[in-house]
């Protein structure tokens, strides 16, 4: 398969180094779209978290919101005398060995490309802002730094060393996370994530306002009409403003968010329209996939479980509709599967679409480590066939 758009991809190959579960992957080759497979716990969603951190270029929140997902949290006792949870930095090496030079990598290989996260000693200036947000108790604590490094641009996250939460206690978190309040960040790629889960009305509400009334709205009605053809005519979101509240429902709750904005869907013979989630799950999912292919332009996208909600009967129809809106928006699209339909959908769909490249890959894990298997479109086709495990 050649896909005429390769040159533009954003990542053509891959190598991740000392990333959580991760001590070293290279994978020589990627796709427009790339179907990762293997089984549990071997890391295919360590690998789509290490291509958003990629793309974020190592911004702090988006570290902190990847620990957050993962409940990686060390226990402290802040200067109020409170217990409270805080990221556990360490947690993003592999193993937790976070010691002085140890180093993270992400990217293309042999690149400049690369993203870059190191421990380092901190500036002169930074220890002395640190030293002030210090008890007396603690001089001589180790102290280091967390860079991020891309291009020619790096920047640096102070942080404190320690396994032990008494000495955790009395630090000035609140301070602290004042003076980690870094410049500029590294300019980033743009990059959507859809879990496992359902994605909520905010975002979806969010997705669909940068969509509504350009071509892309279209793409998101076509998508749904994988399960209703010809049935959508309009959708649209009602906010909590123009919305009479549900019975035993105060104005409060709507405004703190726990009852807001709903997406409703017309279809055709219906004189009311009906809740998205009305539809079921698989609309849902469709809907989702569909609004983030849109807003992840120019990017990636990256689908955990991309079976999910999805009937094993339009998976073929479903990764050719992300396959063609990808390459029509020059995204590049990352997905997991435990899914035999999912694998045998994505085959049909790589051969109708040949000038789009299609990979399927296997992550193996043995006593030497962790090594990817790529399936050609012909042996892809021939284990989705025969029904040979590629899982």
């Amino acid at each position: 398969m050649t896909d005429v758009a390769t040159t533009s991809l954003h990542l053509s190959n891959l190598s991740i180094k000392n990333f959580c579960g991760i001590d070293e992957l290279v994978i020589p080759r990627l796709g427009r779209v790339t179907l990762f497979a293997g089984k549990n716990s071997v890391g295919k969603t360590t690998v789509l978290d290490a291509i958003e951190v990629y793309a974020a270029r190592g911004w702090r929140v988006a570290l902190q919101n990847l620990l957050r997902k993962r409940e990686e949290y060390v226990s402290i006792t802040d200067e109020e005398g409170d217990d409270t949870l805080e990221v556990d930095w360490t947690s993003l090496f592999y193993g937790r060995r976070a010691h002085s030079g140890a180093c993270i990598t992400i990217g293309p290989s042999d690149s400049e490309d690369q993203l870059k996260i190191e421990t380092t000693p901190l500036s002169d200036e930074q220890k002395k802002l640190l030293g002030r947000l210090l008890p007396t108790s603690l001089s001589g604590f180790s102290l280091q730094g967390l860079k991020t490094v891309f291009g020619n641009k790096d920047q640096i996250i102070p942080w404190v060393i320690s396994d032990s939460k008494e000495e955790w206690n009395q630090i000035n978190f609140r301070e602290m996370r004042r003076l980690l309040q870094e410049e500029e960040p590294l300019p980033r790629m743009r990059s959507v994530s859809l879990g496992t889960g359902l994605v909520d009305d905010r975002d979806l509400t969010q997705y669909w306002n940068k969509v509504v009334l350009t071509p892309d709205e279209e793409l998101a009605i076509q998508a749904m009409g994988l399960i209703f053809p010809d049935k959508i005519e309009r959708i649209a979101v009602i906010s909590n403003d123009s919305m009479i509240r549900p019975r035993g429902v105060s104005r409060g709750y709507i405004l703190s968010g726990t009852w807001g904005d709903r997406i409703l869907v017309k279809l055709k013979g219906d004189d009311q329209p009906v809740p998205l989630k009305g539809l079921g799950e698989g609309a849902l999912r469709l809907f989702s996939v569909a609004l983030a292919l849109a807003n992840s332009r120019d990017g990636f996208l990256l689908i955990d479980e991309a079976e999910n909600g999805i009937h094993h009967s339009i998976q073929t129809d479903f990764w050719t509709m992300v396959m063609k809106i990808a390459k029509k928006n020059n995204v590049q699209v990352f997905a997991t599967t435990h899914s035999v339909d999912c694998v045998r959908g994505f085959a049909y769909a790589a051969r109708k679409n040949s000038d789009i490249d299609g990979y399927l890959i296997r992550l193996d894990k043995d006593e030497f480590g962790l090594h990817p298997v790529e399936y050609s479109e012909e042996n892809l086709l021939i284990a989705a066939e025969q029904d040979i495990e590629v899982r």
